[in-house]
């Protein structure tokens, strides 16, 4: 049986980036999405998330991960809430987690995107991941780098796993390679894009 050729995953990668960093409407998208997170965090229990620094036009998901913890930290009799970003391990190509809260000290990592400087590491068992690019089933399309697909195969337990990204972001026919595990769910400034129930 004939399989369809799999597109150039470089060139989709930069032709997503520049629509992305096209988007004449970004903050109204940004506005709705950070609408759409802060609503789908109230099912939410946990405690510690990880995002990510936005960079290449990427959503920007900290101003709803600071509401939410203050919201918790007020609504709920001082429940501490925890925010963690990145910080690249360059032996590993890993990425560990380590506190973040507004007007925390930072510094540059080897990417040239700020990490909290001096911060301890956390866990996080929700983890919300910048997409390129995302298509049926849940599956992500990143910067290649891998770095969350190995970091996602050592962190234990295992975090819920949940992409953001803009509806032009979605890619009808990607298919995923063997080694690709989809997220948990996927959110666009129109709602949850993944699961579909």
């Amino acid at each position: 049986m004939h399989t369809p050729p799999q597109p150039d995953k470089k060139a989709l990668r930069e032709q997503l980036l520049a629509q992305r960093m096209g988007l004449r409407n970004r903050l109204e998208l940004s506005e709705r999405l950070q609408s759409v997170m802060r609503m789908w965090l109230l099912r939410r229990t946990d405690t510690v998330i990880g995002a990510y620094w936005p960079i290449k036009g990427e959503f920007d998901p900290l101003p709803a991960l600071h509401r939410w913890k203050e919201d918790g930290e007020l609504l709920e009799r001082q429940q501490l809430r925890r925010i963690g970003l990145p910080v690249v391990n360059k032996e590993h190509k890993t990425l560990a987690f380590h506190a973040w809260y507004p007007g925390c000290p930072t510094e540059e990592d080897a990417y040239g995107i700020p990490k909290p400087k001096d911060t301890e590491v956390i866990v996080p068992t929700l983890l919300f991941v910048p997409c390129v690019g995302y298509g049926p089933g849940g599956y992500r399309l990143g910067y290649g780098g891998g770095f969350y697909d190995r970091t996602l195969a050592t962190l234990q337990p295992h975090p819920y796993t949940v992409g953001l990204g803009f509806a032009q972001g979605f890619i009808p026919d990607l298919l995923p390679e063997p080694h690709d595990v989809p997220l948990d769910a996927i959110l666009n400034e129109n709602g949850v894009v993944w699961p579909l129930d």
